[in-house]
Order: C-alpha cells, then structure tokens, then sequence
C-alpha cells in the first residue's frame, strides 16, 4: 500500500482520539515464504516481514507478540513455555545459510532444502509441530557444528558477550536440559525430583555444599551440552534484536507478554521460590464457568521482601531480573492474567481431582478464616469483616474495602512490574493488563493507583444489560478495546454464528445506537446491518473508535477475515495454537475485502467519525471523503 493510506490512516486516529493501534500475532501465526520453513511460522521470517510491512502500511502503531519462551515437543502452548530462554523454532533458517549475513553459512542451502522437502503439507497440526521440532532441532544441529569447526573470530567475539551477559539464566536453563537428557525425560523432572539434582538450585539444609559441587561439575563435564544450548540462545536471541531494529525503523512498538505460569524448565530452576501446598489457576468466571486448575506454582510470599522487610527479596530479586530481561527486548509489557501479582487464585496440589479442587480454591491474601483453608490464614491481608460472605468467595466484591496500607501490601509484585517499565522509560499506556471478566476489588485498587485500565472485549457484550464490563460504552480512557483475542472466536465465524441462530438483528440495532447518533434513519440503518453480515462486521470494528478508549487492538484472524479459531481455552485439542495465516495471505485478503469479509479499515475509521454527529461529519468533511475513497478501491 502506499505511503499515502498509511498517512490517511494516522490522520484518522488521531482525529478520533486513538494513540494506540495495536496487531496481536502470536508467532507460530506468522505467514512464511515457499522454501523459508518448515511448517511453523516465525516473527524473524522474510514472510514474517512481509506481513509487518503490510501492518505499518494499515498505520498500526505497535506488535502485540505472545509469551516467547520455549515450548516443549508435546505442548505447544506458549503460556507454558520458558520464562528467559527463547523458542529455538523461532530461529529464521534461510539467513543461516548466506554467507554475507549476520552468522555467515551455518547452515547449508541443501540441507535447508531437504528439511523443506521433508515437512508435511497434509496431515493435523500436531504432526506438522512434531516435525516442526524435529527438523529444526536437525538444523540448529548442524549450525553448531559449523560454528565449532569455523570458530569466525567476530562470531565468537558477539557469542561470547552474550554468554556472559545471560549466564545467570543461560547455565540453569542449560543444565535442565542436561539433566533430563540424562534421565530420558525431556522436558519433565517429576521422576527425579526427589534427588539432589532435582532441588540443584533449591537445595535441602545441608546440602548447599553438595550442590554447589554437583553445578560445578556438571558444567564442566557438559561443557559442550552447555555451550551448545547457549549458541541456540546466542541465535534466536540475535534474531529477536534485528526485528527489534527493523520495526522501530518502522515506527512500531513490539510489545512482549509477562505470562502468569511457569514452564517445567523455570520451575525446576526456581522452585525455592514457591509455595509447596498451592497451585494456581483460575476460579469459576463468567469466562471459564468451570474455573481451569492451571497447575502453575506460586510465589511464596514470605519471600517478596527481606527478613528485615526492607530489601528485596528471592522472589523480588527473580521478578526484577525477568522483567530486565524482557524490558530490553520489548517496549512494551502485556501482564498475562495481573491476578496472579496480586490476589492469585489458589488451590490444593497433589488433588486427585484438580478441576474440583479450583472450584473450591480461595485468594491467597482474601482468607483469613475459611475453614477449608487455614493455611492460608498467615498470608491473610484483610480481616474478617472485611468480607462479604454473601457472595462467592471468588466474586469481585469478596473484599468489600482496603487502607491504603493494605493495597500497598496487595501492590508489592505488581508495583515491581510498573516501577521497573517506567525506570526503563516506558509509558503508563505501554503496560497492559489482561483483566477481562474477573476484576476483584483488590486487583481494582492497584490499577487504578497506577492509572491501569482492563481489557473490554467487545464481542462478549451482554446487550440486555447496559452496564455490562465489555460494552464498549463503558470503556475508560485508559482501557484496551477489542473485538476478540487469541482465546475468543474469530468475529467472522461469530457473524455467521448469530445468522443462524437469528442474533443479528439484536447486534444490529446495538450497533445502529452506537453509530447513529440521530434518531431518525436509526432504524433504516439498523435493517441495513442486520441484512448484510458484511457490513454488521465493519461496524462491530467501527464501535473500538467511539468510545472514550485511547487504545486499541485487534487479533490477526479478525483483521484478515479468517474464520478459525486460534486458542479455545479450558479444551485440550491439537489445533490450539496452530492457525498460522497462509502463504498467499495477501491475495485472500483482497478477495474478503471484496466481499466485505474483512477488515476495511478506511471503511470503518469513517463510519466511526460520522458516529460523532454533524458537528464532527462537518469537521472532518475532507477527511470522510478521502476515507471513502480508500474503502472503495480496497472493496473493488
């Protein structure tokens, strides 16, 4: 697209008040180029690039990444992935085999091929993952033994900088793997988790000696096992700061994602960290019914400050050195889930039946004197009559009011994450809080000391109730508003969801309330909507500009009009976390802009300023024209 309609496309946020226009893409998403992978995408691609480029041109201000940690070979979830390694299979191969590159030819152009070649083009997502892992593992394999045979002097030189920069994390991270490998349990420690190398960094009282010895040794007779792992890190990390680089140039903030959990690797790192007798998940919810036992350690919290409560300590310590990390590859923070920090929702571990145990779990800092968990009365923050105890204990007003004391007390890890972006120059707006149906008192005190808003997800709105959280009406300046997430369905396959079940009209006249100021031709406008799904869609993204919400974002699978589903919560399919946009994404996009069966941006800025009324139709008479003119061409 031309310079121009990126130009026309800021000139019409602004004027609608929109400072924040953000593309959530997770990376396996990312589309790539014939002969570029192996079946999974990855933001460090020339396709990956491609499809950026063509978000700077829509004027988006910013890339809303997921968790980039490394995932398993059985769970590609990357809410389970590392917490400081990255995902190897993120690292784009094609730019190890030139030899005029930033790595020069690690890898061959042939042995890239035959990997190509090999990747399955039919067959489930869980077989495409699997030889995914396999293929790149192959490849990574044979960059390191380029790389120990050439030993390129500058190469070295930048290897060896990153090494001693990251060894903190580098050699714990580097040693799990050496561990499991020798237990033959990949990716999981439970079989050997009551031997010393299973607490090697949480050791028993008299054992610190043992294990401080056992670390030594093991990298030094895993020297290369050691090294090896941090060449893979040296790559992808390297990788990580050009796309850095190259969307800055473009104008595009990269924002990361503070995941809530901890993968098996973190876990068998830190776990001196945690509570042994709680998990956390999440409770009953209008979101998840149910409520999900996540199986997610947590933080103890005797251990956020000093014995003398004055210094940080372990768990502030590990928090600081995360966010560091993060910090200096993201100009940006979405906060997975914020709860977690401040009043996590816990459970038994070890349950024979975890999904009953969430159901009846309690806040950490919320239950001074429930009688199913007294345990958990030491961590209490508020007293009993501070309770109503005429609703659930999970529902929003369990905690009817808190001292100030008392949410400084909440704050203490969320205070960490907020003091620590603004010490690294990030702006309030540049820090994200994933609240969505669930907004407990506690968690509503800290936000609001630090300005925070909560996600509004618009297509969950209840429209029989006018001050449902997800209407958009309802948005503060500081909130995020989308239609959907990576854990919502696609709005396109929801459209034909409420054809069928006759929900349109509904939809439509919400819509038409919105939009249409003026009473009259309401009506005739809502029948329009209601009659033409196509048209419905571009108002349901017309309805993120006319609120008070400086901020907004939109999934991927929105923005290009496909109907799949990237991630159904609560479920265990394969197809979760697989949707990746395909190759010739560029031409489908054209043929569902013809058919009103994606995102016309022009299309829909216009209809969100003339919901402004006459005075701002008037104002931006020019601007309407021009925005006219540009939906035309995409639609034609």
């Amino acid at each position: 697209m031309p310079d121009s309609h990126r130009s026309l496309i800021t000139e019409a946020l602004e004027a609608l008040g929109v400072t924040r226009w953000v593309l959530s893409i997770h990376d396996p998403s990312f589309p790539g180029l014939p002969g570029e992978d192996l079946g999974r995408g990855s933001p460090y691609s020339e396709g990956a690039a491609r499809f950026l480029a063509f978000a700077r041109d829509l004027g988006f201000t910013g890339i809303q990444l997921g968790p980039q940690g490394q995932t398993t070979a059985h769970n590609p979830s990357p809410y389970d992935g590392t917490l400081f390694s990255r995902n190897t299979l993120n690292v784009a191969l094609p730019t190890l085999t030139d030899p005029h590159g930033p790595w020069g030819a690690l890898l061959s152009s042939d042995t890239l091929a035959r990997l190509v070649s090999e990747a399955p083009t039919d067959g489930g997502p869980e077989a495409r993952y699997h030889s995914a892992c396999r293929g790149q593992a192959l490849a990574l394999q044979e960059a390191w033994d380029t790389f120990r045979r050439t030993r390129e002097p500058g190469l070295v030189q930048r290897f060896e900088a990153f090494r001693v920069e990251q060894r903190e994390w580098l050699e714990r991270d580097a040693l799990f793997d050496v561990l499991a490998t020798r237990h033959h349990t990949p990716d999981d420690w439970r079989g050997w988790a009551d031997s010393l190398e299973g607490r090697l960094f949480a050791p028993r009282p008299g054992e610190e000696t043992q294990a401080e010895a056992r670390i030594r040794e093991l990298l030094t007779v895993e020297a290369e096992a050691v090294e090896q792992y941090a060449f893979r890190q040296f790559l992808v990390h390297e990788q990580h700061g050009l796309l850095r680089e190259r969307v800055g140039a473009w104008g595009l903030k990269l924002y990361g994602d503070l995941q809530i959990g901890f993968s098996p690797r973190d876990t068998w790192a830190r776990q001196g960290l945690f509570l042994r007798a709680y998990l956390m998940g999440a409770p009953p919810s209008r979101t998840n019914p149910e409520g999900q036992p996540w199986n997610y350690p947590v933080l103890d919290p005797e251990q956020y400050v000093a014995p003398d409560g004055f210094g940080p300590g372990p768990v502030l310590r590990y928090l600081d050195s995360r966010l560091g990390k993060m910090l200096s590859e993201y100009d940006g923070l979405r906060i997975d889930h914020p709860h977690g920090l401040v009043c996590p929702w816990v459970y038994r571990a070890g349950s024979a039946d975890p999904l009953r145990a969430v159901q009846g779990g309690a806040r950490l800092f919320s239950s001074p004197d429930l009688p199913d968990h007294p345990e958990l009365a030491r961590y209490a923050i508020v007293a009993p009559e501070q309770l109503d105890r005429s609703v659930p204990r999970h529902a929003d007003g369990w905690v009817k009011w808190l001292t100030e004391e008392q949410v400084g007390r909440y704050a203490i890890l969320f205070d960490s994450v907020v003091r620590t972006a603004r010490e690294r120059g990030r702006a309030r707006e540049d820090v994200l809080c994933e609240v969505l149906s669930t907004l407990p008192h506690e968690l509503s005190r800290v936000m609001a000391r630090d300005g925070l808003g909560r996600f509004r997800v618009t297509q969950k709105a209840d429209l029989t109730n006018p001050a449902d959280v997800y209407r958009s009406e309802n948005a503060a300046p500081e909130d995020w508003v989308m239609v959907g997430n990576h854990d919502t369905k696609s709005l396109w396959r929801l459209i034909s969801e409420w054809q069928w079940k006759h929900a349109l009209r509904a939809q439509a006249d919400y819509l038409a309330w919105r939009l249409h100021p003026e009473v009259e031709g309401r009506e005739d406008f809502a029948r329009q909507l209601a009659q033409d799904p196509g048209l419905l869609a571009q108002a349901k993204f017309a309805d993120l500009f006319t609120n008070r919400a400086r901020s907004v974002m939109v999934f991927f699978a929105d923005l290009l009009g496909m109907p799949d589903t990237y991630n159904a919560p609560g479920s265990v399919d394969a197809r979760n976390w697989s949707l990746r946009i395909p190759r010739d994404w560029a031409a489908q996009y054209q043929q569902r802009l013809r058919a009103g069966a994606a995102l016309n941006l022009p299309q829909v800025l216009a209809m969100a300023l003339r919901a402004g009324g006459a005075e701002a139709r008037a104002r931006h008479a020019k601007l309407l024209e021009r925005l006219d003119v540009a939906a035309t061409r995409l639609r034609t």
